[in-house]
């Protein structure tokens, strides 16, 4: 009897085996299908390195455009403080132009041809006008402040401004003829357009 179970026993355990070896065999057949290792998740090794590299190309880009706009802004600064140093004094030296405007008219009002009949007090006492000045417009021109040099020259809309026409062929159309207040600049920029007759019927200039 007992021979008998140990027999059944030896066939269930060799039974057993042989099962699994099989399931063994067709799991390993089926990992050996094609697409089999598609269900495992592989791991992506350059995903991080790839976002470290975007991330710093972001960042560069970004201190790139930072120090570009520092450099936008120091150039403003420095374009500011030489504008305020050259155009600074502009108010004030509108003004002065008045001062200017009335020793220009009392060297004027005595033409040179009629000085000669004159007294020696009186000629020196114009004489010093005059000097008077030459000195004042010099010293404008140490602060920027020039004048205009319109006579004779081309009628231009942006440092001249045109109060009357003057009948002459004898200059090209459009020249001034006459100057009847000075103009100046300051720097670049103009501070009071010059007061001119311009000639009407000349040749085209």
């Amino acid at each position: 009897m007992e021979e008998i179970m140990s027999d059944d026993k030896k066939k269930d355990t060799q039974e057993e085996a042989r099962a699994r070896q099989a399931q063994a065999s067709d799991d390993a057949s089926a990992l050996a299908q094609p697409g089999a290792e598609s269900d495992i998740a592989e791991p992506e090794p350059f995903t991080e390195l790839e976002n470290l590299h975007a991330e710093v190309a972001s960042l560069k880009d970004k201190l790139l455009r930072t120090l570009a706009d520092m450099e936008n802004m120091r150039r403003r600064t420095e374009k500011e403080i030489a504008d305020a140093k050259t155009y600074g004094v502009a108010n004030f030296a509108r003004e002065m132009l008045t001062f200017a405007d009335n020793l220009h008219r009392a060297v004027d009002s005595v033409p040179e041809q009629s000085r000669e009949g004159l007294e020696q007090n009186i000629r020196t006492l114009i004489e010093g006008v005059e000097l008077t000045e030459r000195d004042f417009v010099s010293r404008l021109a140490r602060f920027g402040v020039k004048k205009i040099e319109a006579q004779g020259q081309r009628f231009d809309p942006n440092q001249h401004e045109a109060l009357f026409e003057i009948p002459d062929e004898s200059v090209p159309n459009g020249t001034v003829a006459q100057v009847v207040e000075p103009g100046y600049t300051i720097g670049e920029r103009v501070l009071r357009p010059a007061k001119v007759g311009v000639a009407r019927g000349g040749p085209k200039a």
